[in-house]
């Protein structure tokens, strides 16, 4: 049995009576947090982990089976909450991480107080019921294809499209290098699974106040889908963010970080 806090290298940053848990989209770790925890820190206890195959997780813990749906990740986030015995937990996650933090609201509602999701998308996939996701199936099986054959290639032609930067943007490089350095056979799967999943269904069954932190410009997710997940998510509040690409702590840390405290405090 791995030791959680070292299988997810958790680490623990911050004052404050109540926890906040900030996980990150794929292709990243928890570095990308630094620009928005100096402003939590101060009234906030921080916890920040890596998915296994991210970062300074342990890679000996991955298995593919565990991690082919998102009910992997999701235990993963449980497995931490209950090993640091916390209660009233905030959630923050970016993109993917926002479904991952929703299944594990919905398993466990009484360990969540708040959840706050960042450029989330319940499903990338275009649909034919009028369901925008984004990508079409096509898309998707390029860029995977392009990740098994080409991995460096593959993150040099996702970072400035997922950042919506140019491509020697400080910014855009710092993405570049997160992508690169994940090990490539979890990237790729977690690529899958990320942009294969459909939580659609799921949306009605999660009762924990949330907010949705949707970009004005988001080349990976449309504005119709946080209009879509405000409609089907029963206690919601949509806030567009005046940002360009998918990584709003990122490019808009302050904007991002008051939007994230207001809701909180309120």
């Amino acid at each position: 049995m791995h030791n959680v806090m070292n299988r997810n290298n958790v680490k623990v940053i911050g004052q404050g009576e109540q926890t906040i848990i900030l996980a990150h989209g794929f292709g990243c770790d928890q570095s990308m947090w630094q620009y928005v925890t100096p402003n939590l820190a101060d009234r906030y206890r921080i916890v920040l982990f890596d998915y296994v195959g991210s970062g300074n997780s342990d890679i000996t813990a991955y298995k593919s089976e565990k991690y082919s749906t998102l009910h992997g990740y999701k235990q993963d986030v449980l497995d931490i909450i209950e090993e640091m015995n916390l209660q009233h937990v905030l959630f923050i996650g970016h993109s993917i991480s926002s479904m991952i933090g929703m299944l594990a609201a919905i398993e466990r509602p009484d360990y969540f107080d708040k959840l706050i999701m960042i450029a989330p998308s319940p499903c990338y996939l275009n649909d034919s019921d009028g369901y925008i996701g984004g990508f079409e199936r096509s898309d998707i099986n390029e860029i995977l294809a392009m990740m098994e054959m080409n991995f460096a290639g593959w993150a040099s032609y996702m970072a400035p499209l997922a950042m919506d930067q140019s491509n020697d943007s400080e910014l855009t490089k710092e993405l570049e290098s997160s992508f690169v350095s994940t090990n490539s056979r979890v990237a790729r799967e977690f690529a899958e699974v990320t942009f294969y999943s459909d939580y659609r269904s799921s949306l009605d069954l999660l009762d924990v106040p949330t907010l949705i932190i949707q970009c004005s410009e988001d080349s990976i997710v449309p504005k119709e889908v946080g209009e879509y997940l405000n409609q089907h998510l029963q206690n919601s509040t949509l806030k567009i963010i005046d940002a360009r690409g998918h990584y709003p702590h990122i490019s808009q840390p302050l904007e991002t970080s008051k939007m994230i405290m207001e809701y909180l405090e309120n």
